[in-house]
């Protein structure tokens, strides 16, 4: 069995599905999967967890483990950039989107930083808009909401996002999160807009992964299959851009 530790739920178990359907494959492999902030995934890994694929939104978690010789060689598999997930009737653009954010009576919503790099993301547009706007780190950074990505994060209910949850709750009213998420989140709430980041904002994450020395020559096989063309086809068709 191979239990990959990932990091987002959608493209990736897609990917999964294809695997086991692949007529190319040469054994049928069943993938038990553990999701959550990859931060906190690569902690368990480090303390003793078994995995034997570790994905992350970022390429610093993954290569932790590999300095720990925990792990092979680490691979950028995927790209994504972040998006503001906007509550419907904000009326929000790329050009104001800096001043809502700033906005005392907007609820801006984020993941936790260094247990999630989505959080740790949002920190770098924070650190982006001070050049803008000086005073704006900190006063982002003192006023945004650690919605997600903790161990003792609020759980939506079974078979919603959680950014789409935050924000047709009111948790948020902008939430800063990959726009891969935020397709998603729409997905559910047609309501809910999206606003891509000004280029003066704008923010990528590279998506690493590596295979756990521990395990079996099929998990090879299975990060082989992800940056395969198939593999990355699956991952483009859900807003992902090629990690090759």
């Amino acid at each position: 069995m191979i239990r990959t530790h990932e990091v987002y739920a959608g493209a990736l178990a897609l990917l999964m599905c294809a695997m086991l359907g692949s007529a190319t494959a040469a054994e049928t492999i069943t993938v038990s999967a553990k999701y959550g902030a990859s931060g906190l995934l690569k902690d368990e890994i480090s303390k003793g967890a078994k995995a034997d694929v570790f994905a992350s939104a970022n390429m610093e978690h993954p290569q932790a483990l590999h300095d720990q010789n925990k792990s092979g060689p680490v691979i950028r598999f995927a790209r994504n950039t972040l998006c503001a997930l906007v509550k419907p009737g904000l009326k929000v653009d790329n050009v104001n989107l800096l001043e809502h954010m700033l906005d005392p009576g907007v609820k801006l919503g984020t993941s936790t930083p260094k247990a999630d790099p989505s959080g740790d993301y949002a920190l770098e547009v924070f650190r982006k808009a001070d050049a803008i706007r000086p005073g704006s780190q900190a006063a982002l950074e003192n006023k945004s909401l650690q919605l997600t990505g903790s161990a003792d994060s609020a759980k939506p209910p079974p078979g919603r996002t959680v950014y789409g949850w935050h924000v047709a709750e009111g948790h948020a009213d902008i939430f800063l999160t990959y726009c891969t998420n935020a397709l998603a989140a729409q997905k559910e709430n047609p309501g809910q807009q999206i606003v891509n980041l000004p280029d003066n904002l704008a923010v990528g994450a590279d998506y690493g992964l590596t295979v756990l020395s521990s395990s079996s020559p099929v998990a090879k096989q299975f990060a082989n299959f992800i940056m395969s063309p198939e593999g990355q086809a699956i991952l483009m068709k859900h807003g992902f851009t090629p990690g090759k």
